[in-house]
Formats: structure tokens, sequence, C-alpha cells
């Protein structure tokens, strides 16, 4: 099937990083696409990307200077996590991955994840990408995968924080917030619903946060100096809950990024060597591989 209409395939040749980050460095947040022939895309998928398989991904984390990835399951596969599986296999024990289930999953199923690397589960509330879930099935979700030692991963928008708060942290796992919460950056780093966010990522010592995808929040372009200070601030504030993934291959963005500039982003919102030691490698390993 072709893809979808204005669907923008990622960035074939990246730029070659000025910032070379430390040893065993991870990329926390990228995804696997098919191959289509091989693993089909979900029939209720929102849109229909490009293939973009493991090897390419593990092409892009050695030319950016990464040696380990976190593969999170997109949208575009659904609940059909043998592409994610079968990334994480090959990857030799250099990745880990985040997977979607419904309430139908068995335990062997969870098992069959957890040995392949699984350590999390995502919850999406983008209403365009996914239809929601009632939230007591969520719960018990989030219920039989903390037995597992997983935690939660949730994708939202800044506005609809309010009404997801309180489930959100009745959640009985660590809970590791994709992109900042996604804030609106012509509001600014002091508006209320991103001093909300900081609050609860201060009174919940059990949220992380992923200072990722400045491509889809800024208004500037890159280098997205726009952002950086959204990025900075959770940092300097977390520095021991934040991590950081280049979103690779980019789904649903109205320009591929190139990601050689993302990672030349890193020192925008890390500005010290301590800083990005922890982002890049102690956090991420703490999380997924401790």
């Amino acid at each position: 099937m072709p893809m979808s209409p204005g669907y923008v395939p990622f960035d074939p040749h990246p730029s070659k990083p000025k910032y070379q980050p430390p040893a065993g460095a991870v990329d926390a947040h990228c995804h696997v696409f098919g191959p289509e022939s091989r693993f089909p895309f979900a029939p209720e998928r929102k849109y229909t990307p490009c293939d973009a398989p493991k090897e390419t991904l593990f092409a892009l984390r050695d030319f950016l200077g990464f040696d380990k990835n976190v593969i999170v399951q997109a949208s575009c596969h659904s609940k059909d996590n043998r592409a994610l599986v079968d990334a994480l296999e090959a990857a030799n024990g250099r990745a880990r991955g985040v997977a979607f289930v419904g309430e139908e999953v068995t335990d062997d199923e969870l098992k069959w994840l957890d040995l392949a690397g699984v350590r999390a589960v995502r919850f999406n509330f983008i209403k365009r990408l996914v239809d929601s879930t009632p939230p007591d099935v969520l719960r018990r979700i989030a219920a039989r995968v903390a037995k597992l030692g997983w935690h939660v991963v949730i994708y939202f928008q800044m506005p609809e924080l309010p009404e997801l708060e309180d489930f959100f942290t009745a959640l009985p796992t660590k809970v590791v917030v994709d992109h900042m919460g996604t804030p609106d950056v012509k509001k600014g780093v002091d508006h209320p619903e991103n001093r909300r966010f900081h609050r609860l990522m201060d009174r919940h010592k059990n949220f992380w946060v992923k200072v990722t995808c400045p491509e889809r929040m800024t208004l500037a372009g890159p280098p997205y100096d726009d952002v950086a200070p959204f990025g900075r601030a959770l940092v300097e504030s977390f520095p021991d809950r934040v991590i950081w993934g280049t979103d690779w291959p980019h789904p649903n963005v109205k320009k591929a990024p190139d990601d050689g500039a993302l990672v030349d982003y890193i020192p925008k919102v890390a500005p010290t060597a301590a800083l990005q030691q922890a982002l890049l490698v102690d956090n991420p390993m703490r999380l997924y591989w401790s």
C-alpha cells in the first residue's frame, strides 16, 4: 500500500553531528516500521508510513555516535509487536523496547516480550493517532506489567494534562512522559500549562520525561533555539529523570529533520558534560538495562 498522502519520509542522508555523545550513549526514543512485506501495518492505522527497518536504524545509531536504542512501538503497527521484537532480537542486547498491548494480551505474550527486551508499555492519548482506550482497561494493563518490573510511557498533549493527571499519578509504575508533554512553544516556559507539568514532576518522583522532538514543536526551525529552554528547564530541574532520543524515522512531521542536527541540539538542553552523561547514558541505562 502506498504511503499516506502528505507523509514525509525520513532524511536518507543526515549530516554527521559536530557533537560527540559520551561512550555508551542511548537513543532512547526511536521506531521501526515494517518492512511492510514482512510485518504488515495494522488495518486500523491512522497513517501508512514508509518502511524504516531495523538495519537502517542500527546504521543510523552507529553513524550518529550512539551505542544503544530504545525502540518504541509505533501506532501504525498497533498491537502487533513482531517488528519490534524482531529488531530487539537482532540488536544483541543493544536495544530495549516499549510495546503497545491490549487487555487481551496473554501472560505468555508478555513473557515473550519481556524475554526479547521489552521493558514498558505505551499509552497513547493523541486522538489523531489512536482510538481512545477506557481508563479502566489501561489501569488493568498497568497492574499486569508492573509485576514484570516494566513502566508505562505516556504520550499526550499539554492542554489535556488537567483531565489526565489523576489517572497518570495513580499508575503503579514509573511513568515516562513522551516529548516533554508536547508544550506549546508560543506560550513560553513559564506558562501555567508548563508550570503544572513541572509541579507534577516535582511532586511525583516516579515520573520521568523525554526531552525529545524539538522538530515537532519549533516555530523557528533548526537549530531549535525556541524549544531548547523547555528541554533545558527539565534537564536542570530533574537531571536524574530525563532521557533523550531521535524519534527516528519521525512519523507524521511536516518536514523530515536532519538527525545530525538533532544530535547537535543536545548540548542546548544539557549544557554540561555531567548533564549529558546523565541524560544519554546513566539515566536510560538505569531505566532500561538495570
